[in-house]
């Protein structure tokens, strides 16, 4: 309905939204409606407006809501008050019929924007098992979590109220260069950490610091996915290298061909996804072509704390002499997701350009995160957090191994590993993981087909399975369903050998 001469209109012409029921104040609503009705042409440039006198006693308001309503409008513009005539629309460009009927043309973006409009919508997580990344919160952790906060909030302990370090607070750095120096062997001074939002930050930076579009990178195959999805959006060449039972084949890399790669990724203390350790020679074979290449090698230690600290090997970053290892860890998956804080241990001659590429993405981590973190590790809470969440998370791998051999035994078979967060479960050579995937996920069940973490490399079907954060009780309930799905084959069947295709990372 549009107003086409410039007597009052009636006031349902842009009051039909008023809602006395609804929290937003009255008020707000009759200029909302107002504007709407202005914005979309639907009172004519010029139309007078009722009174506020009139329109007040019509909508059953105090007269006084209407004028500031009023007043306001004409404040943005939106209508003009001429003295002794009242109210009237101003001249508002509004879109045309035709206009309105014609497609919007495609709005220009970036290279790296563009690969990002197909990426896909990012859904959150949903809580399901096996979903990947969820962590056990348990009671005392929530209430130390609490008390630290409450301690660093009344001036107890230091933190910064205003803009911090884009590298990090400087007690922070201290005191995770200690840990790392007693729990995993890594050499660096506070002064080579960076801090981050976690490991997916960590290895954004690395792109943005080290490539160049076309660039090479080496990647384990199979693999994280969220390297393949930062490296695609960086436009690097991605050289997909085959894990063996050792971790990353080091040698079938060197016989590719092609140009030396930037940088080498790589999980050596237990491979995602398929979760092997990678031995002492095997670390001294890579750091070994790393030097005589001069190539970087990005380790992601995201885990390791979760295997028995007597069975762990030292980190890469400590065996390395030549200065080529970056060294990326995280406290999400360590105490809880939503903490969102890691770290980066870099080879001097990074350090600078890390820590300006931080500041330029977000400045830097919550100095009141940080705070609580520091006073968390050095009053003991999370070394006997881990330890809790050792024990915790091997006896839910064993729980989790023998419910899948009781149900499931004869279609799955399991290489047991060292505990960590996940393990993958094996599907018969001739089915098709995805296809599985997709059938547990429509009854509940969250699991991640092993082929999508494959870049090039055939290898058996299988599913990984995160059981960290899922109670005993929901991973009886979801190895029930997936013997339930799997007892029905129809559709979960491969397609001839002949005509597999090597699937990228497209989910």
């Amino acid at each position: 309905m549009t107003t086409r001469t410039t007597s009052a209109a009636p006031a349902t012409l842009w009051t039909m939204r008023l809602d006395r029921a609804s929290p937003l104040p009255l008020s707000r609503q009759l200029a909302a409606a107002l504007r709407e009705a202005l914005s979309e042409g639907r009172i004519d440039a010029g139309a007078r407006l009722p009174s506020t006198r009139a329109l007040a006693a019509e909508l059953g308001l105090a007269r006084s809501t209407v004028v500031g309503v009023f007043e306001q409008l004409a404040a943005e513009g939106y209508i003009a008050g001429r003295p002794g005539s009242g109210y009237f629309a101003a001249a508002l460009a509004a879109p045309g019929p035709a206009s309105r009927a014609a497609p919007l043309a495609p709005r220009p973006l970036s290279r790296y924007g563009e690969r990002l409009r197909d990426y896909g919508r990012l859904a959150p997580p949903q809580g399901r098992p096996f979903e990947l990344g969820r962590a056990d919160i348990d009671n005392s952790l929530i209430a130390t979590w609490k008390r630290l906060a409450a301690r660093v909030l009344s001036g107890r302990s230091s933190i910064a109220w205003n803009y911090g370090d884009p590298q990090g607070e400087p007690a922070l750095r201290r005191t995770i260069a200690d840990y790392l120096a007693a729990a995993r062997g890594v050499r660096c001074r506070p002064e080579q950490i960076v801090l981050t939002s976690g490991t997916q930050q960590g290895l954004s930076l690395v792109a943005q610091v080290l490539i160049d579009p076309g660039d090479a990178v080496w990647v384990e195959d199979p693999c994280y996915r969220a390297i393949v999805d930062i490296l695609e959006a960086a436009e690097a060449k991605i050289v997909p290298v085959p894990v063996d039972k050792h971790g990353l084949d080091v040698a079938a890399g060197a016989r590719r061909q092609g140009p030396t790669p930037r940088f080498a990724y790589t999980t050596p203390s237990r491979q995602y996804p398929l979760g092997m350790a990678m031995p002492l020679a095997r670390r001294a074979m890579l750091l070994d072509w790393a030097a005589q290449h001069a190539v970087w090698i990005v380790e992601d230690d995201y885990e390791s704390e979760f295997q028995a600290p007597g069975q762990m090997l030292p980190s890469l970053q400590g065996l390395d002499r030549a200065g080529r290892v970056i060294y990326l860890g995280t406290f999400s998956k360590l105490v809880f997701p939503s903490l969102r804080l890691g770290y980066a241990v870099l080879p001097e001659d990074l350090v600078a350009p890390f820590a300006a590429a931080r500041h330029l993405a977000d400045r830097q981590s919550s100095g009141l995160i940080q705070a609580i973190m520091t006073e968390f590790m050095l009053d003991g809470h999370f070394a006997r957090h881990l330890k809790r969440m050792r024990a915790c998370y091997a006896e839910r791998q064993h729980f989790l191994i023998d419910q899948l051999t009781r149900r499931l035994d004869g279609m799955i078979e399991i290489d047991r590993v060292e505990s960590g967060m996940y393990l993958t479960a094996w599907l018969p050579w001739d089915w098709s993981d995805r296809a599985t995937a997709a059938a547990l996920a429509a009854a509940g069940v969250s699991t991640v087909p092993l082929s999508s973490a494959t870049l090039e490399t055939p290898r058996r079907p299988g599913l990984v399975l995160g059981y960290t954060g899922h109670s005993e009780a929901a991973i009886v309930r979801s190895v029930e369903t997936m013997a339930t799905v799997l007892a029905r084959p129809t559709g979960l069947i491969n397609l001839p050998k002949a005509d597999l295709r090597s699937d990228r990372l497209s989910a």
